[in-house]
């Protein structure tokens, strides 16, 4: 199986460029702060697996980049709650952004509670 086939990475890619297209609209005076920021993670997490995945041979690293991508998945989560807050998301399309990320999270976390469906071995 290639990383691409993996359902996190798509979710999470799909995740990211919904997240690029929204953030588009942000304006221009948070361009180096909270639109780079939430481009930033939410591309790190796709990043991120597919680096797990390349190093699941080696269980120990495997764990340790999918804690790192659920890491930036949370980070993802804050920064579009700051998005609601400050007014640049429509609270359906924070809903629907939101929705996903959970969904991203219970996928990496499954990742890693099953390694072994990965190629992986428990530690």
């Amino acid at each position: 199986m290639d990383y691409k086939d993996l359902l996190a990475y798509k979710k999470s890619f799909a995740l990211a460029m919904f997240i690029f297209e929204e953030s588009k609209g942000f304006p221009n005076e948070e361009k180096f702060s909270l639109t780079d920021q939430i481009r930033r993670s939410s591309r790190s997490v796709t990043v991120t697996i597919t680096e797990s995945y390349r190093k699941r041979v080696y269980p120990k690293n495997f764990l340790s980049k999918l804690t790192d991508a659920e890491a930036e998945n949370s980070e993802t989560q804050v920064w579009l709650d700051f998005s609601l807050a400050c007014g640049y998301l429509k609270e359906i399309k924070y809903n629907e952004l939101t929705s996903l990320n959970t969904e991203v999270g219970k996928l990496i976390y499954y990742m890693m509670n099953n390694p072994d469906k990965f190629g992986s071995s428990k530690i």
